[in-house]
C-alpha cells in the first residue's frame, strides 16, 4: 500500500536549466542531440532529393526552447539543420543550399518565438485560450514563412519545379505545424516549475491510461489495419481519447493524450509502409484533432482553476467572516464594558461585606451559627451571579468553529440579556422578555445565535438613545409560527427609526454615523447558514421591528 503522503515531484525543465552555470551549454548540447534524434527517427522520404516529411516533432522541441529560453538557441536550430541534411539525412543538395535553409528555419523560427513571448505576451504555461491560439498562430505564421523561402530559394537553385509544389511544399508545412502544435506544449507545460502529484492520483491514472492506449490503438487498426475501402470513416474516434482526457485532466491531459496518438500514428504508418501522400491526409486530421484537443484541454482547465480560486475565495471570505464576527463581539462587550463591569462589582462589594460579616459573627463570645450559614449562602450566590456573568462573556467571546447542536431558545435570550441588562439599566432602557414555553428544539450553534440577538438588542439601544427618549423601551418576543415550521424571534424598539432606502444586510451600509456596516450583514450571514432568514419588518420612528425566522430541527448547519 502506498502512503497517501507519498508525492512524485516532476522537476521543470526550467529549474533544470537554471540549476549550475553549464545549464546553458548542457540545453544546447540536450536540443542538439534532441533534434538530430526526431529528425532522423521521423524522415519518410524524399522529393527530388530534397527531405520533405509532414512530421517534424525536432522543430516542435527547439520551438519549445525558443520560447521558454530566447532566440539565442536559434544558433542551435541552424547548426542541428546543418547536421541532420549533411550526416543523418544526406540529401542530394548542394552546401550553399543548405546552409541557407538552416540559416532560413532558425531565423523564421527564432523571430517566431520572439513575438510569441516579448510582443503577444504568451503565458508559456499554456494557462487560457488565447495562449494555446497565440502558440499555433505564431507556429503555423513562421511555418508558412519558413517554407515559402524555402520554395523559393529551392525554385531558384532548379531543385525544384512549379508543379512539385503541392508534393513538397504542403507537406513540409503540415510537417511542421504538426510538430509544433504536438510537441511545443507538452514540453511548454513540462517547462513549469514544478508538478506534483498524489501518488494515489497516479495509480488511479493507470488504468485510465491504459484504457486510453486500447482506444488508440484498436482506432488505428481499424484505420490502417483494416481491409476495407472504407477505413477512412474511422479516424474520427481517435476524437474520443483525446476529448475524453482534455475533459477529465485538462490541457496536461490532452497533450499527453496527443502525443500518444500522434507517436502511435506515426509508427503504425511507418510500419505499414505508407506513402508520404497519405502520411500527409493522415496528418491534416491530425492537425484539426491536436488543434480542438488543446483547445477544450486550456477550457476545462480554465474552468478547473476558475473552480479552485471561487472554492479559496469562498474559504477566505468565510474565515474573514469568522474574523469579523470575532472583532464583533469583541466591540460588542467593549461598548458594554462599564455596565458590566458595575454589574460584577455589585455582587463581589456584596459577597465581601458578607465575607467581613461572618468574620465578625465568628468573632463574637457567643457566634450566631444561623446567622453565619445563611450569609454564606447569600455570600456564595453572589459569587456565582458575577461568575456567570463572567462566564457568558467568555462564551460569547470565544472563537473557533461554529458548534452546532441541539438547543433551547429561551436560554439563549436569557443569556444575551444577562449582558445587555447592565447596559440597558445605566441608560434607563426597559427590556421585556416574551417567550413561549411551548417552543420546539433548534439545530444551531449557542454562540453564534446569541450574537445575532445581542447585536439587534445592541442595536435598538442606541437607535433610542439617540432619540434623546427618556422612555425606552425594547421588547424581545419568540413563539412558533403559525405552519410550526419555524419559531419566529422578534425585537422591537422605539427609538429613531431606519430609513427604508438603506440596504441593512450588505457590508459597509450603516445607518449610525461611525458604524462599520457589518453588524447586520454578519447577522445575515449567520441566520442564513442556520438555514433562517431576517428582515427588517418595520422601521418607522417608535416601532422599528427585526424578525428572526429559524427553522424548527434542522439538521446541518454553517
Amino acid at each position: 500500500m502506498v502512503p497517501s503522503v507519498l508525492r512524485v515531484s516532476v522537476p521543470g525543465f526550467r529549474n533544470w536549466f537554471a540549476s549550475t552555470h553549464l545549464s546553458k551549454p548542457l540545453i544546447a548540447v540536450a536540443l542538439l542531440l534532441a533534434y538530430i534524434g526526431l529528425e532522423w527517427v521521423s524522415f519518410i522520404h524524399e522529393h527530388k532529393g530534397v527531405p520533405v516529411t509532414p512530421w517534424n516533432p525536432g522543430l516542435g522541441v527547439a520551438f519549445a526552447v525558443l520560447v521558454l529560453r530566447g532566440p539565442t538557441y536559434g544558433l542551435v536550430l541552424f547548426v542541428g539543420v546543418l547536421i541532420a541534411e549533411f550526416f543523418v539525412l544526406q540529401t542530394n543538395l548542394t552546401a550553399p543550399i543548405i546552409v541557407a535553409m538552416a540559416a532560413v528555419i532558425s531565423a523564421s523560427f527564432s523571430a517566431a518565438a520572439v513575438v510569441a513571448r516579448r510582443h503577444l505576451q504568451i503565458d508559456v504555461g499554456l494557462s487560457h485560450v488565447r495562449d494555446v491560439l497565440v502558440l499555433v498562430a505564431v507556429g503555423a505564421a513562421a511555418a508558412a514563412i519558413s517554407d515559402s523561402l524555402l520554395t523559393l530559394l529551392l525554385l531558384a537553385a532548379d531543385e525544384l519545379s512549379n508543379g512539385d509544389l503541392t508534393k513538397s511544399t504542403f507537406p513540409l508545412f503540415v510537417g511542421d505545424i504538426i510538430g509544433i502544435a504536438v510537441m511545443t506544449p507538452l514540453l511548454l507545460r513540462l517547462s513549469l516549475p514544478r508538478l506534483n502529484f498524489p501518488a494515489k492520483i497516479l495509480l488511479s491514472f493507470i488504468p485510465e491510461l491504459i484504457l486510453y492506449l486500447f482506444v488508440i490503438a484498436f482506432t488505428l487498426w481499424m484505420i490502417v489495419g483494416s481491409s476495407s475501402a472504407s477505413h477512412y470513416k474511422f479516424l474520427p474516434l481517435l476524437f474520443l481519447p483525446v476529448v475524453a482526457a482534455s475533459v477529465r485532466h485538462g490541457i496536461d491531459g490532452s497533450c499527453v493524450t496527443l502525443a500518444t496518438t500522434q507517436l502511435s500514428l506515426v509508427a503504425v504508418l511507418h510500419k505499414y509502409g505508407y506513402g508520404a501522400g497519405a502520411f500527409t491526409e493522415f496528418q491534416i486530421v491530425m492537425l484539426v484533432l491536436t488543434t480542438s484537443g488543446l483547445i477544450v484541454g486550456v477550457v476545462v482547465s480554465e474552468r478547473q482553476r476558475a473552480d479552485f480560486h471561487a472554492r479559496e475565495a469562498e474559504a477566505r471570505l468565510r474565515e474573514m467572516q469568522a474574523d469579523a464576527a470575532s472583532a464583533a463581539r469583541m466591540n460588542m462587550v467593549s461598548g458594554m464594558t462599564a455596565a458590566l463591569a458595575h454589574e460584577i462589582n455589585q455582587p463581589m462589594t456584596a459577597a465581601r461585606a458578607l465575607a467581613r460579616s461572618v468574620q465578625e459573627i465568628l468573632r463574637a463570645p457567643k457566634p450566631d451559627a444561623q446567622r453565619a450559614n445563611r450569609n454564606l449562602s447569600t455570600l456564595v450566590a453572589q459569587i456565582d451571579h458575577a461568575a456567570a456573568v463572567v462566564r457568558r462573556i467568555r462564551e460569547f467571546l470565544r472563537r473557533g468553529p461554529p458548534q452546532f447542536a441541539a438547543l433551547e431558545i429561551k436560554p439563549i435570550l436569557d443569556d444575551a440579556l444577562v449582558l445587555v441588562s447592565p447596559d440597558a439599566a445605566a441608560n434607563s432602557i426597559s427590556i421585556l422578555l416574551e417567550v413561549d414555553d411551548t417552543l420546539p428544539t433548534l439545530f444551531g450553534d449557542h454562540v453564534q445565535l446569541q450574537q445575532v440577538l445581542l447585536n439587534l438588542i445592541h442595536n435598538a439601544m442606541e437607535a433610542i438613545l439617540e432619540s434623546r427618549r427618556t422612555d425606552g423601551s425594547i421588547r424581545v418576543s419568540a413563539h412558533l409560527s403559525m405552519d410550526g415550521a419555524t419559531v419566529e424571534i422578534s425585537v422591537v424598539d422605539n427609538g429613531i427609526g431606519i430609513p427604508p432606502t438603506l440596504p441593512l444586510f450588505e457590508p459597509l451600509s450603516s445607518s449610525k454615523k461611525d458604524g462599520l456596516g457589518l453588524g447586520l450583514s454578519i447577522c445575515a450571514s449567520i441566520i442564513q447558514a442556520h438555514g433562517g432568514r431576517i428582515r427588517l419588518q418595520s422601521g418607522n420612528a417608535g416601532w422599528t421591528e427585526f424578525r428572526v425566522w429559524l427553522p424548527v430541527q434542522v439538521q446541518g448547519g454553517a
